[in-house]
């Protein structure tokens, strides 16, 4: 069951890059590799973790462009699972803006 999520999750990541700008498809790139293994990174699956909130949900919980200052400094969370990320300028912008394509 978990493979045909996976493979669900795969073939709706493929499809969405389709028609996206460079840096969206660049902070894809990013989530893909280094996030979805806890989060969802998509539009409508789980996240594999169910502590870790969807990538689509984080919008409603406050502006992702907050997110900007924590990436940069490095983001750190009040769990041990969650490596601390800290990101260039030019990551954290094709990031928000794959964050800001799944609002």
């Amino acid at each position: 069951m978990l493979r045909i999520v996976l493979a669900i999750a795969i073939i709706l990541i493929a499809s969405e890059s389709y028609g996206q700008s460079p840096k969206v498809q660049r902070g894809q790139q990013f989530a893909s590799a280094n996030c979805a293994r806890c989060h969802s990174v998509d539009k409508v699956t789980p996240s594999p973790l169910p502590i870790a909130p969807p990538f689509r949900t984080l919008h409603e919980r406050y502006p992702v462009e907050n997110l900007e200052e924590p990436l940069a400094e490095g983001i750190v969370t009040g769990h041990p699972n969650m490596p601390e990320f800290r990101l260039a300028p030019d990551q954290i912008s094709d990031f928000i803006a794959f964050l800001k394509s799944l609002e």
